[in-house]
This record gives structure tokens, C-alpha cells and sequence, in this order.
């Protein structure tokens, strides 16, 4: 049986493939304002503002490419079960092959009705329109969960967490909860490991090694090393 394997990811393992961060020096956040696109509020002022918003996104998406830090996940398939949780609402995981990947804050490549969150979409081609319908006859809004809502799942990523043989972090300032708070849900005696440039906090979190360098260099090492 193969060991569990978890990666947590975030904005910085796609930040390589040419996908703009929301919070660092130059990122999304620093052009616009968090309340005008992407809050519940934003959404009943503006849907027009919304959507276009989240379609510029999509087009961003859908010309990246997945990169090196991707592809290296996938080869560690090949001796372990890789469970993927990320933060990233991009599909560079699936699209480098990931079998398994779990999206905490939603997916831009989708769809959802404004009235049941269980009437869940695949966009056919790069945009939502006003107009754009849900069965029930409600307005599509994008697949995204906006500030100031529940993250549906993130129980079910504890529970992952839980079960982890070994457990990597990797492009994530670790400063968004509740999901930066996902590896402590991880066995405290387990192998952890980190892979950002930045400095970034750890609160001395116990057999946990550090690599400081960016995604797409550090994580193919760390493949390298645990497919020996």
C-alpha cells in the first residue's frame, strides 16, 4: 500500500506559470478592491463588474501552462497516493495530470448557480455572462468562494490532513485561514516539509524541514529526493 502523501499549495506554485497572486508586491489586491469583486456584497451591487472581473481571470488561466513545481507532483504518483489540497482556483494541477486535487477557495473554470450552491457548471469557453442561467432560472455566478463565505470544503481537507504519511507546503505565505491552519491537523511524528523563497512562519512546527526556493526548483529536488 502506498504512503499518503498531501501537498498543500498555494498562489506561488502557479505565480511561475504566469498567473497573477492576489496579495503579493504587485498582485491583484493592489489593482482592486477586495469589496467591488469579490465579496457576496460585491456581487449584489455589481454583477457586471463581478464577472467581468473573474472573466479576465479565466482568459489569465487559460494561457498558462502548468510548470516544472505541477509536473513534479504528478512523477511522485508513481511510488506514492498524492493527495492535492489547494488554495489556487487555477486547473494547472489537473491539466499537468494530478489525479487527485481538492480546491478549498473554488474553481475559475466553473460555474454555479446564484441560488444552489449544488448546481455547479464547466464554463464552454473563457466567459459568464449576465444572463447565463442556472436550471432553476437564477443568474451563474463564478465557482469561487468570495471573502466573507464558508469554506465548504474544508473539513473534508482536515480529514486528509489527518492521514497524512507525509506532508508538503508549498507556495503559501501560510497567513490565509482557516486553511493555513491545515497542517496542524497533520501527526505530529510525520515527515513536513516547506518549499517558499519567503520568509515565512512556521511557529515551530515539529519535524518540519525548510526549503528556500521557489516552486519550480524546489519541488522537483524534493521529488528527486522522496523517489529514491
Amino acid at each position: 500500500m502506498k504512503q499518503k502523501l498531501v501537498v498543500f499549495t498555494g498562489a506561488g506554485i502557479s505565480a511561475e506559470s504566469g498567473i497573477k497572486t492576489f496579495r503579493d508586491s504587485g498582485g491583484l489586491w493592489e489593482e482592486f478592491d477586495i469589496n467591488e469583486v469579490a465579496t457576496p456584497q460585491a456581487w449584489e451591487k455589481n454583477q457586471a463588474l463581478v464577472l467581468d472581473f473573474y472573466n479576465k481571470r479565466r482568459k489569465q488561466v487559460l494561457e498558462a501552462q502548468p510548470n516544472n513545481a505541477h509536473t513534479a507532483l504528478v512523477e511522485l504518483e508513481q511510488k506514492y497516493d498524492v493527495q492535492i489540497i489547494t488554495q489556487n482556483i487555477d486547473d494547472l494541477h489537473e491539466r499537468a495530470g494530478s489525479k487527485k486535487v481538492l480546491h478549498l477557495h473554488g474553481e475559475i473554470t466553473k460555474s454555479r448557480s446564484s441560488i444552489d450552491d449544488s448546481l455547479i457548471y464547466r464554463i464552454k469557453g473563457e466567459e459568464i455572462r449576465l444572463g447565463d442561467k442556472c436550471e432553476k432560472g437564477s443568474q451563474l455566478r463564478p465557482h469561487i468562494v468570495w471573502f466573507g463565505e464558508m469554506v465548504p470544503m474544508m473539513d473534508v481537507a482536515n480529514i486528509i490532513a489527518e492521514k497524512a504519511d507525509i506532508f508538503i507546503v508549498v507556495g503559501t505565505s501560510m497567513a490565509v485561514y482557516p486553511a493555513a491552519g491545515l497542517i496542524d491537523y497533520s501527526p505530529d511524528g510525520i515527515p513536513k516539509y516547506l518549499i517558499d523563497p519567503s520568509d515565512v512562519n512556521v511557529n515551530g512546527i515539529a519535524n518540519l524541514k525548510v526549503i528556500k526556493e521557489k516552486a519550480s526548483i524546489g519541488l522537483p529536488k524534493l521529488a528527486s529526493e522522496l523517489l529514491k
